[in-house]
């Protein structure tokens, strides 16, 4: 799987597309919260206020899809945004076994994903014609 992103992921401009950020929630951790509220001259409370909701486990989430600092299919804040953003899709990080699942609900939004899952089919040598449903 790394072996076939590094060799997808440099093909393919994340900034071109923000589909991530028009599907996704993000978890945010309390550094990364603190980091872009002195960012944005905001109080950390207010940050929060404006910006985070609090998960069913506890967890800090970023708390509108689309992404609140998603501009004209840009990331405001590309510099110091988030670690989930920042990995997505998480191809390059080992463990891709574990993620297998979450990983295929992306399939359809990731051009990266998309990718690298139809060149996987290649390689293990799927069989396409499988995948059609007959007429009926």
């Amino acid at each position: 799987m790394q072996r076939l992103n590094q060799s997808i992921e440099p093909r393919i401009n994340c900034t071109d597309c923000g589909n991530c950020c028009r599907s996704l929630l993000i978890n945010v951790t309390a550094p990364e919260a603190d980091s872009l509220a002195g960012h944005l001259n905001l109080s950390r409370a207010s940050f929060d206020a404006l910006y985070l909701e609090k998960g069913f486990s506890g967890n800090m989430l970023i708390n509108a899809i689309p992404c609140h600092f998603l501009e004209e299919n840009q990331c405001s804040i590309y510099a110091h945004r988030f670690s989930g953003c920042r990995e997505f899709p998480a191809m390059h990080i080992p463990g891709f076994q574990q993620r297998m699942f979450t990983t295929m609900m992306h399939y359809a939004r990731c051009p990266i994903i998309f990718n690298i899952v139809e060149q996987l089919k290649d390689t293990m040598g799927f069989a396409r014609d499988l995948a059609i449903l007959p007429e009926e």
